[in-house]
């Protein structure tokens, strides 16, 4: 979710001219929109009849090579630029700004067609690796066919986007938890750090990550060594019209809106920073971490001060090196020095966390042996055992390893002699914001106690996937055909038991009819929203609408009773509250992004369910084949709030679709149903709001 961000020069100080230059913007881009959308019908019509229903011989060939990709050449000749090793490997078009339609239909996969699907991938058989499932290999197969036009539509270099690897943690928790966990594998970090996020904005969640950067440099030091950092973000700039990769300047990532640390703080780092952002809709909406080509996050947050419950997944095997090229496209520039892991790819350097001895150590149980994962409730117990230092802004506690981390979250998160449960949980959800909200619900029963921290069994590399997608400036919806969108529709269109969706909106086009398919063939849908967000900015034309409209139309495409009882739309309930809090209040809201097929194929990462995610931002998510994995997740994200208890919506009725109370009212601040005649006005507000950095994103 975002809009072109315009940043004023500072020396620019009239601020009654701003309003009137974001309304001018806003209007521009809305008739731009209409404009290109009639006048890019046709062409998406031509163009679509043109799509291959099948894995060409060239495209499996580039998914063979291991040198056929960015970060290969640039283990060759690290002054390359990456930009410039796309161009040498897969020629000289500018592939952000190509137009890509869907098909007019899409054949189902031939055993044939997955059988070559199945070549395409490094699924890691010779270090315990196992094949994927039939589920998984109908979405990969699907996402590949994405490639046959441009072969970097994923941002990920073909031979590089079937992979594997392993989940040792997961996190469901505040943005603050998230940061807390980057924050400590960047001062563990031995050579390198490259972080990728949206929106970067000082705060106290900033705050941990550069604690962490001094302390990297403090540690570096003491080695003798000097570690890289890059750094990217999206802050839009008028000069990216011109070049959408802008170098960003000590005074200004040191200035008051970003605040990182001066080259004089921290001496033993060379740190390099750009601002990237395809106009005017092609937001960089990237959430990862690469450290030491050892480890990858990937996460739902923006580094931010706001209400936001989040989701971030840690990674560790070959599927760093896929993280890696991700990250090298997406920089595009020269890295400037390079990176030190170049020729060092995490494909050889096993799989560090599973190795220590804090995982396999019975007595320290945090990731316990294969076939032996200490349970949430295990966690939850423990986490009464020990009163740690909790790790915050200004006064930071780092761990030597995750399993110490899991320790330290969870004593935070448990009740003691000043504070009940509740009290806990609402202190911690309010952190970030310094909101002072109330819990009004009652205690977790048994089994739904939070844990942040969710630490996953030692288990053995399985199947992942990049699932990403390029950004896309131009104001309309041809760019929709990409290995994020197939991903999506063919883990729903082959899903044989149910779905489970977090999303903050729910409203893209294409996605609509998968999900009223799926529940006319059997499938149960369940899926989570958060109650007005963004509403004003996703009332413009063409951004699909608000939550509770979409969920009534869903619901008014069911015929039956049986139909409508398989679909299932709740609205997020904060762990610590009994009823949805509208987005507009800014204290419980949740960005969460996930997708989870059959409690086996489980996509999460950066993309949300909206029009920005699925036509223009440039996204990058994971697809995961792994049942354990799966219900992790589905356990952790059940007991990190307290949506599947308070929060489902009304299937019948004229608020079909909507959070309504005992008394049939709907939440404070709820549009309900109908936004009214004037809706497309209140989007111009909502888009006015994104361009200042107000709204969501």
């Amino acid at each position: 979710m975002g809009i072109f961000p315009i940043s004023i020069s500072s020396h620019i100080s009239s601020a009654p001219l701003l309003p009137l230059l974001y309304t001018t913007i806003a209007v521009v881009f809305l008739a731009l929109a209409v404009y290109l959308r009639n006048s890019t019908s046709h062409q998406f019509a031509q163009s679509s009849k043109m799509k291959k229903h099948h894995l060409t011989d060239q495209l499996i060939a580039l998914c063979h090579d291991p040198t056929k990709s960015v970060s290969h050449l640039l283990s060759e000749n690290p002054s390359l630029a990456p930009a410039e090793a796309a161009k040498k490997l897969f020629g000289g078009s500018h592939p952000e700004v190509i137009d890509a339609p869907a098909p007019h239909e899409r054949q189902p996969a031939t055993q044939e067609e997955l059988e070559k699907a199945k070549s395409c991938g490094n699924w890691g058989l010779d270090i315990g690796g196992r094949e994927p499932s039939e589920l998984f290999l109908r979405a990969f197969r699907d996402a590949l066919l994405t490639l046959e036009g441009d072969k970097l539509e994923g941002v990920c270099s073909p031979c590089l986007m079937g992979s594997c690897g392993v989940v040792p943690l997961t996190v469901v928790g505040s943005v603050w938890d998230i940061c807390r966990h980057m924050s400590n594998l960047i001062a563990r970090a031995e050579k390198e750090v490259f972080l990728a996020t949206n929106y970067w904005m000082d705060s106290d969640a900033t705050w941990l990550i550069t604690d962490s950067l001094r302390e990297l440099s403090r540690r570096a030091g003491e080695r003798g060594e000097k570690a890289i950092v890059k750094l990217m973000y999206d802050r839009g700039n008028i000069k990216q019209i011109l070049d959408n990769h802008q170098k960003v300047g000590v005074s200004v990532y040191t200035g008051e809106n970003v605040r990182l640390p001066s080259p004089e703080e921290i001496p033993n780092i060379d740190i390099e920073v750009v601002n990237y952002h395809r106009p005017p809709l092609g937001t960089f909406h990237s959430k990862f971490m690469v450290v030491d080509r050892k480890f990858a996050v990937v996460s739902s947050n923006n580094i931010q001060k706001n209400d936001n419950v989040e989701m971030m997944i840690h990674l560790e095997g070959p599927i760093v090196d896929s993280f890696y090229e991700t990250s090298l496209i997406s920089w595009g520039n020269t890295l400037d020095p390079p990176l030190p892991s170049h020729s060092t790819p995490a494909a050889q350097g096993g799989l560090p966390t599973f190795s220590q001895q804090s995982s396999t150590n019975s007595s320290k149980p945090d990731i316990p042996e294969t076939g032996n994962a200490r349970s949430l409730d295990q966690v939850t117990a423990d986490g009464q055992n020990e009163r740690l230092s909790e790790h915050l802004p200004g006064d930071p506690h780092y761990d030597a390893d995750i399993a110490g981390e899991v320790r330290r979250m969870q004593s935070s998160m448990s009740a003691n002699e000043n504070e009940g449960i509740m009290d806990v949980i609402s202190r911690h959800l309010n952190q970030n914001t310094k909101d002072n909200r109330k819990a009004t619900a009652d205690p977790p029963p048994p089994g739904h106690e939070p844990t942040p921290y969710i630490p996953h069994p030692v288990h053995k590399p399985f199947p992942i996937a990049m699932v990403n997608r390029k950004p896309f400036g131009a104001p309309n919806h041809s760019s929709v055909y990409n290995p994020q969108n197939e991903a999506w529709l063919s883990a729903i269109r082959n899903a044989k038991r149910t779905i489970f969706i977090q999303t903050p909106d729910l409203n893209a086009a294409p996605l609509l009819p998968a999900l009223i398919d799926a529940v006319k063939r059997g499938i149960v849908v369940t899926y989570y929203v958060c109650l007005g967000y963004n509403d004003a900015g996703e009332l413009l034309p063409m951004q699909g609408g608000h939550n509770e409209g979409v969920a009534n139309k869903l619901y008014k495409q069911l015929e039956s009773a049986e139909e409508r009882e398989r679909l299932n739309i709740h609205y997020y309930v904060a762990a610590d509250q009994n009823l949805p809090i509208h987005n507009s209040f800014k204290s419980r809201s949740c960005h969460i992004k996930i997708l989870i097929a059959d409690s086996q194929l489980g996509i999460m990462g950066n993309g949300n369910q909206d029009a920005q995610s699925w036509y223009h931002s440039q996204e990058v998510n994971v697809m995961v084949d792994d049942e354990e994995t799966c219900r992790r997740w589905e356990e952790g994200l059940r007991r990190g709030q307290n949506t599947d208890r308070f929060g489902k919506a009304t299937k019948e009725g004229d608020n079909a679709g909507c959070w309504v109370d005992e008394k049939g009212e709907l939440a404070p601040g709820s549009i309900g149903v109908d936004a009214g005649k004037f809706s497309w006005a209140k989007g111009v507000v909502g888009a006015i709001k994104r361009v200042q950095g107000a709204g969501g994103f």
